[in-house]
């Protein structure tokens, strides 16, 4: 009788002993970055753990003697980038979370294939993937105006929002160049809502890209890229 127990008591001691390194790895790396840990896990790599904080992933060892930041963990075997597969599982949401309601809407062809995104309007990779994204076609694309870079941001934001064509307001200037010209001051909450949404879902740049299956891409995104992912997302959906 006593055998069988042993199997499952030494499973059990051994789990809370992971547990008990990871909650010591999490109070350590905290008290090092002043900043609250989202996630510890065990890597299968080189006794690494993987520390998710303030958006990125921090690799440390059991004893937190050094901090890998920025690093890119690669299998060697698979040449796989396994730092960007975790980061796609880490930062992924429900899109039906996003308050769609707060986002400039545009619809062309039939709209089946949605998106949203997160811009500052003087945001350059803004700028040039707007232009890239109007050669889309059968998309709905949700754009949340997320004025982070400066003042002019956050009132040229105010102004497109409180234009009577939203999308026609943004496309002038994203694209055209055309600054808005009505006043913003509508109601816009929105806006402020969009900031508030942004810092909780941790955006810290312009753009960054949710698809429907909800994926984030941050950062300036190559057209084919898009056009990829989202044949990808539809062919999950059928």
């Amino acid at each position: 009788m006593y055998k069988r127990f042993v199997p499952f008591a030494l499973a059990s001691v051994l789990s809370l002993s992971a547990l008990a390194d990871e909650a010591s790895i999490k109070k350590a790396v905290e008290g090092k970055l002043e900043r609250a840990v989202s996630s510890v896990t065990k890597t299968p790599y080189l006794g690494l753990y993987e520390v998710y904080v303030d958006g990125q992933i921090v690799y440390t060892d059991e004893k937190v003697s050094a901090l890998l930041l920025g690093a890119r963990l690669i299998d060697a075997k698979t040449m796989k980038n396994v730092t960007d597969e975790r980061m796609q599982k880490l930062t992924a949401i429900r899109f039906s979370d996003l308050p769609l309601t707060l986002a400039v809407k545009q619809v062309r062809g039939d709209g089946t294939r949605v998106f949203a995104t997160f811009e500052d309007p003087n945001c350059g990779y803004c700028k040039k993937l707007a232009r890239d994204i109007a050669k889309l076609d059968n998309v709905t694309i949700y754009t949340f105006l997320y004025p982070i870079l400066s003042q002019d941001s956050l009132e040229k934001s105010n102004q497109i929002w409180c234009a009577a064509d939203k999308a026609k307001a943004w496309n002038d200037w994203m694209i055209d160049g055309k600054a808005p010209t009505g006043k913003g001051d509508c109601d816009t909450t929105a806006v402020r809502k969009t900031i508030e949404t942004g810092r909780k879902l941790a955006i810290n740049g312009t753009p960054t890209i949710f698809f429907a299956d909800g994926e984030r891409i941050p950062g300036a995104v190559p057209p084919a890229r898009i056009e990829q992912k989202l044949s990808q997302v539809q062919a999950q959906g059928r």
